[in-house]
């Protein structure tokens, strides 16, 4: 089967984002739009949609932005690791429903974005990344901003606001939104374990395709009819992890209450050791519990997803 829309010929064609007005799509990316779900015109027809690139700790970020006519502020959509944004259709259409504006980009080495696939040497890389890119937008993207992140992504925000030491006033963003937030992985201790066993004779391992979500069409999309799904697990990326995370946990404390979502059937991320983190590290974090959902909360079964968006309204609505 022919692949649904050509990768080498969108990075080949396209341009940096016009963060001030918005281009319109070419033949090759409206395909791609297409393909993912992430082309709202139809059902919000004054919609304007901008992709393009921006550059940052030395990648090439593929970035979109959405914006209505009249944006009552906007939201940043941070994926997750594996993940990127032509993934994150049902929470960027019901961000858009909201009437906020939208701005989200692939991490680096992962969707459109360049790199090696899903690896990283450092984790600041991330936060390099996603500080630029608050940079460039602002003054283009209206003002309150508020941020949802997914798994890394709430890691790498989380580390943003730590890192600077933000309290809920200086903080650029005014509701953050965390869902399944990465501290340490499921099995952390025999996942170190293993991979200081076979780092020294492997570079990556094959990539098992966990059941991370209770919707079947989601998780045979992921496995079978994704373009851009990384097919290996980096050690280096591990490396990282391993890397970053004393420094995490060491941090101090700041006065910020994030909103986190976490489902309770999670074998992702080690769930329970993570709120843990978070209430030590956060001001009275607001912890919502899911019964019965899994880690990959954007990509729930539609149940999960309603409940999910239930609680997104109570803080954006």
């Amino acid at each position: 089967m022919s692949p649904p829309f050509n990768r080498d010929q969108i990075l080949e064609h396209w341009q940096p984002l016009n963060w001030e007005r918005f281009d319109a799509l070419d033949e090759t990316s409206q395909r791609y739009a297409d393909y993912y779900g992430i082309d709202f015109s139809e059902a919000l027809p004054e919609l304007q949609h901008g992709f393009g690139f921006f550059e940052a700790a030395g990648f090439t970020i593929s970035v979109h932005g959405w914006r209505p006519a009249e944006p009552r502020g906007t939201v940043f959509i941070c994926h997750g690791y594996f993940d990127h944004v032509g993934l994150y259709r049902h929470v960027i259409g019901h961000v858009l429903k909201l009437g906020y504006a939208v701005l989200a980009y692939d991490l680096p080495g992962h969707g459109l974005s360049s790199g090696p696939r899903a690896a990283i040497d450092d984790f600041r890389v991330y936060r390099e990344v996603l500080e630029q890119c608050l940079k460039l937008a602002d003054n283009h993207f209206p003002k309150p901003w508020h941020v949802i992140a997914q798994s890394t992504g709430g890691a790498i925000v989380m580390d943003y606001l730590l890192h600077h030491g933000f309290d809920a006033d200086s903080s650029p963003f005014r509701r953050i939104i965390l869902l399944a937030p990465l501290v340490r992985p499921f099995k952390w201790n025999t996942a170190r374990w293993l991979h200081a066993l076979v780092r020294p004779f492997r570079k990556s391992i094959k990539r098992v395709f966990t059941i991370n979500s209770g919707d079947p069409d989601f998780l045979d999309f992921l496995e079978n009819k994704d373009p851009l799904q990384p097919r290996r697990l980096p050690a280096g990326w591990v490396s990282a992890l391993k890397k970053w995370l004393p420094g995490f946990e060491a941090a101090h404390r700041v006065k910020i209450s994030p909103v986190v979502i976490q489902g309770d059937h999670d074998e992702t991320v080690d769930w329970r050791y993570n709120l843990g983190v978070i209430r030590s590290k956060f001001e009275d974090p607001h912890i919502h519990m899911l019964p019965g959902a899994r880690h990959q909360l954007a990509n729930e079964q539609k149940d999960y997803r309603d409940r999910l968006f239930a609680i997104i309204d109570r803080y954006l609505g």
